[in-house]
């Protein structure tokens, strides 16, 4: 029940604000789903509309890569680092535990 009510509330917001995914600190490697996204996605970057092509299925809230990003690269996200990458990806692709090492984890692990 509570999905429905997301999605309807969120399928109003994207089509008043005419994006579908969010770039939240300027200098980020990822961008944001703001609901399951696929093919060609309008995505919020500061002041700016820019057009990404997805290259797989990008669940609600999960990140995509804004550009190529190479194995062993820092991701940003929020304006920070998040982890580093374990593989190469390319920009629309999921950025996820797949392919992404928590520095959170890294931390509480020791």
């Amino acid at each position: 029940m509570f999905h429905a009510y997301r999605s309807i509330t969120l399928s109003s917001l994207q089509t008043k604000i005419g994006w579908d995914a969010v770039q939240i600190a300027p200098d980020d490697d990822v961008a944001v789903a703001l609901r399951d996204l696929s093919g060609i996605v309008r995505v919020r970057c500061s002041d700016r509309i820019e057009k990404i092509a997805l290259l797989e299925l990008i669940p609600f809230g999960h990140k995509f890569a804004f550009s190529d990003l190479a194995a062993g690269q820092e991701v940003r996200k929020y304006g920070a680092p998040i982890g580093r990458l374990t593989r190469s990806v390319l920009a629309g692709q999921h950025v996820h535990v797949h392919n992404l090492k928590s520095q959170r984890a890294k931390i509480r692990g020791g």
